[in-house]
């Protein structure tokens, strides 16, 4: 039996305004990277998150991002490296409070958006964010895209670091995500977004969107919950998998 864990960006609702089905997909992914103030959530939303995914047995994980509810955290904002680190420190602290409050604790990090992006080209960015967990929360596992700048910088400081996929976003050719608005960003179609893992599962490379293949490691599928198809490409993905023999289980 192989063993996969499954990842969602969730607890990204605030105030009256609800992004995504975060119960039912609760009840499918192994590890959930809950919002923590900055381009998502509030602290309602991320005790109630941090609650619904403690009961269900799925493990807990920071999603730091850009203060940018407008944008929601997908517009780069040119912060300084300082900046950054307290963005980390001050976000994941919140969160870490507020699972504390719900009796739970709080497992890894996971960057946002713009911000995870950035940091997956940028040494700078990729090593502020390392330097900030290392001295913050050391205890705290990465989870960084596989083959980028930011996994290099988590294995630098010493962080337990951890690769992770996804299912539902297109490659470029140097391992990068396809930007959003561009061509190819986003997979909507289950079925081709289920194949292309299967792949990718049998033999390490991820087809992208120029035609060509690259190698890639994996511990994590990280699916969007505020994909409108999240929760039909996330179950799907969940039963093929258990069909093809893989466990679905955390990568801590």
């Amino acid at each position: 039996m192989k063993l996969i864990d499954i990842n969602a960006d969730l607890g990204e609702s605030f105030g009256p305004w609800k992004i995504g089905e975060d119960a039912q997909i609760l009840d499918i992914v192994s590890s959930a990277n809950i919002a923590c103030g900055g381009h998502a959530g509030d602290p309602t939303v991320m005790y109630e998150t941090i609650k619904m995914a403690a009961d269900k047995g799925v493990i807990i994980g920071a999603h730091p991002g850009f203060v940018d509810k407008q944008g929601f955290g997908r517009r780069k904002i040119p912060l300084e490296i300082l900046e950054i680190e307290q963005l980390i420190a001050s976000q994941v602290g919140a969160l870490v409070g507020i699972a504390k409050l719900a009796k739970a604790r709080v497992h890894y990090i996971k960057p946002h958006g713009a911000l995870n992006n950035w940091a997956t080209e940028n040494t700078q960015v990729s090593e502020a964010i390392a330097r900030s967990i290392k001295l913050s929360f050391p205890k705290l596992s990465l989870l960084a895209v596989s083959g980028t700048k930011l996994e290099a910088a988590g294995l630098k400081f010493g962080l337990k670091t951890f690769s992770e996929i996804f299912a539902d976003r297109g490659y470029n050719k140097d391992g990068t995500l396809v930007a959003r608005g561009e061509k190819g960003a986003l997979i909507t179609d289950t079925k081709y977004a289920t194949k292309r893992l299967l792949h990718f599962l049998d033999t390490g490379e991820m087809p992208t969107v120029c035609g060509s293949f690259i190698k890639m490691n994996v511990h994590s599928i990280c699916i969007h919950g505020d994909n409108p198809h999240a929760i039909e490409m996330s179950g799907n993905i969940r039963r093929i998998l258990q069909e093809n023999s893989y466990k679905i289980n955390s990568f801590l």
